[in-house]
């Protein structure tokens, strides 16, 4: 009979750490991949960072006096670089998609640079990384998601305060740009929401809908085309 309890205290010891093992590593899987998907957005954050100077200098060759839009640019290009954590490199990258499109508005008014292969070829790389950086960012920010969710939930929550797990940062995107797109996804308050776009422009339905749900915060929206 005591060989009994001593094999039945044996099994229930032995469940106990192995859920203790499966929850700790669920939680470093977790958060390695965020490390990994941050990785992804870093890439492309470089890759556009490269492109910048050869835009500024080609559009000054045909609007240098438009140096206020040229000078935002580099601006918001240095600020991403110096960026040290996932808040202020989401707060420059946001700086910097707002200047590069006042610069290509800007560009509309001048025939000549527009018609410029290289201003061309700049501009289509650079519209291709920005579709990049937004699906990485998609896939980053849900990595975080599910990885906050796991240290909130219990039981790994004693997880996570024993190992001193910490909840990552969103990389937030806090415009509304759903213009030429077919619906934005909304990530608020951990709920994801779709809403679709029909293509207006600046947004109209997604902020006429945020208004009627009192919706003031969100985590991030993103614009997402049909392929």
């Amino acid at each position: 009979m005591d060989l009994i309890y001593i094999i039945l205290i044996i099994v229930v010891l032995l469940v106990i750490v192995g859920t203790i093992i499966h929850m700790y590593n669920r939680l470093v899987s977790l958060r390695n991949r965020v490390k990994n998907s941050y990785a992804q957005i870093d890439v492309q954050l470089k890759r556009r960072n490269d492109l910048i100077p050869n835009l500024v200098e080609t559009v000054k060759g045909y609007a240098g006096h438009e140096k206020g839009v040229l000078e935002e640019v580099t601006k918001a290009r240095t600020s991403v670089m110096n960026a040290s954590n996932i808040e202020e490199t989401s707060a420059a990258d946001n700086q910097l998609t707002g200047a590069l499109k006042s610069l290509f508005a800007v560009a509309e008014n001048y025939p000549d640079l527009k018609a410029n292969s290289n201003f061309q070829q700049l501009q289509s790389d650079l519209t291709d990384t920005e579709d990049k950086i937004s699906y990485a960012r998609q896939f980053y920010n849900d990595a975080v998601l599910k990885y906050n969710n796991a240290c909130q939930q219990f039981p790994s929550s004693i997880m996570v305060r024993l190992f001193k797990f910490k909840e990552e940062s969103f990389f937030e995107a806090h415009f509304i740009d759903v213009g030429q797109a077919d619906c934005a996804l909304i990530i608020c308050d951990g709920e994801t929401l779709l809403i679709d776009a029909g293509n207006v422009p600046d947004g109209d339905l997604v902020v006429s809908y945020l208004k009627e749900q009192s919706i003031e915060e969100l985590d991030y929206v993103i614009s997402t085309h049909a392929h």
